[in-house]
């Protein structure tokens, strides 16, 4: 393959993945507890030119670019008020763990409320962990208090205590699910009821991205079709002669 032809076409591929990531942002700017991502590239290993008749070297040229990972930035968004007694926020690092259909996962998305067995549970259905791996059982869901420690009391009567995990090598699962290695509470993480954590995706900033990215991507299709341009001169004019 000409080598230019790949360099352009590889610098567009890594660009559409980091337009799908930014679009994937975007679409959660409102999603209490999301993560946004950040698309890591790397250059590919250069080659080392030579000159064709005597092998001289000429010097290195890269072989283009690609997105080596996409990394999760877990910094804590800011917290907002909703008086619901079931929202709950972490006030520092860590995670809710809840029972999945995969397994255990991890969140920082407090929307909770209850299923028909009085269980917490999040909106979705997965139920929330207590601090001895069991379901939290509420008997009064109209008269809830949860101190910063987790501890969930209705109606006087002490439920449960909410665990809060650290967590280890964490990979999004999902939008707001993560898993990972989880370990013990991290020091100074308090529960805020009424509150809940916003999403980490700054749409100002996410918005400007997306132009840096789609003006990247535009450059090299421009250069892949300035290249593909030259070739097909170049091949038309084979065999030709000039008087």
């Amino acid at each position: 393959m000409e080598r230019g032809l790949y360099i352009a076409a590889s610098g567009m591929l890594a660009e559409q993945v980091r337009q799908d990531q930014i679009a994937n942002d975007l679409a959660n700017a409102s999603t209490p507890g999301y993560k946004p991502d950040r698309a890591a590239q790397e250059s590919f290993d250069e080659m080392l030119l030579h000159n064709s008749s005597t092998g001289a070297a000429i010097g290195s040229m890269s072989m283009g670019t690609a997105i080596a990972e996409l990394r999760t930035d877990l910094s804590q968004a800011p917290l907002s008020q909703t008086g619901n007694p079931l929202d709950l926020a972490l006030s520092g690092p860590g995670f809710f763990a809840v029972s999945t259909t995969q397994g255990t996962r991890y969140t920082r998305d407090g929307q909770f409320t209850t299923d028909a067995n009085g269980q917490l549970v999040t909106t979705t259905g997965f139920v929330v962990h207590g601090t001895n791996g069991k379901p939290i059982t509420i008997t009064d869901p109209s008269n809830v208090t949860v101190a910063p420690d987790g501890t969930v009391t209705s109606a006087g009567k002490t439920c449960g205590t909410i665990a809060v995990v650290s967590l280890a090598n964490a990979v999004k699962q999902g939008d707001t699910l993560f898993s990972g290695n989880p370990g013990a509470k991290p020091a100074g993480t308090d529960i805020e009821q009424g509150y809940l954590e916003g999403s980490g995706v700054e749409p100002a900033r996410a918005m400007v991205d997306m132009i840096v990215s789609l003006r990247a991507y535009e450059a090299t299709q421009r250069v892949l079709h300035a290249i593909d341009d030259t070739l097909d001169e170049a091949t038309s004019r084979v065999g030709s002669t000039t008087s």
